[in-house]
């Protein structure tokens, strides 16, 4: 008999290793048993460890605020901190919370939208943008037709025949 099958006999065998389980020992120091069920315990689940990719920032309903606002109000200093480590908030949250409820802001316990606030539009913007396009458009059409009359302008002289001058009224000239 050789020492693989004594120590297979002997239930000392080299352990199956599954996927997701650990080779190293439990951090109580004791020996891991695989393929053991960890003992039941009531009361909370054990939260996962591993830190999610992307940071997700945290945002409070108004009613919420104000929920924690009227228990920190009727509370004493000692109470508020263990408010406020219960509920994992910063005594800054409180202070801004504050000033927000003070100023008489009806919104302003609601979530903000973080970023770039959006301009208002102007109704007459559509309207102005318009009449530029217009104008230029007929700038355009004035130059071209008063290119034309220097043009037949310089053509008369050159045919020997009368100019009939007109007075334009509002001009330059």
């Amino acid at each position: 008999m050789g020492i693989a099958e004594l120590k297979r006999e002997m239930g000392m065998d080299a352990p199956e290793w599954r996927e997701g389980e650990r080779s190293e020992t439990s951090r109580n120091g004791g020996a891991s048993i695989p393929g053991a069920a960890a003992p039941c315990r009531p009361g909370p689940a054990i939260p996962d460890p591993e830190v999610g990719s992307k940071a997700v920032r945290r945002k409070f309903t108004a009613a919420y605020k104000r929920r924690i606002l009227q228990e920190a109000d009727k509370g004493d200093p000692g109470a508020i901190a263990g408010l406020l480590r219960r509920e994992g908030l910063y005594s800054s949250h409180l202070t801004t919370w504050r000033r927000q409820r003070e100023s008489g802001e009806i919104a302003g316990l609601e979530p903000r939208k973080r970023g770039k606030k959006p301009v208002p539009k102007n109704p007459l913007a559509v309207e102005v943008q318009k009449l530029t396009h217009d104008n230029q458009r007929l700038q355009k059409r004035l130059k071209q037709a008063e290119m034309i009359i220097d043009v037949q302008k310089k053509l008369c002289e050159m045919l020997g025949l009368p100019v009939a001058t007109t007075e334009v009224s509002g001009s330059d000239e």
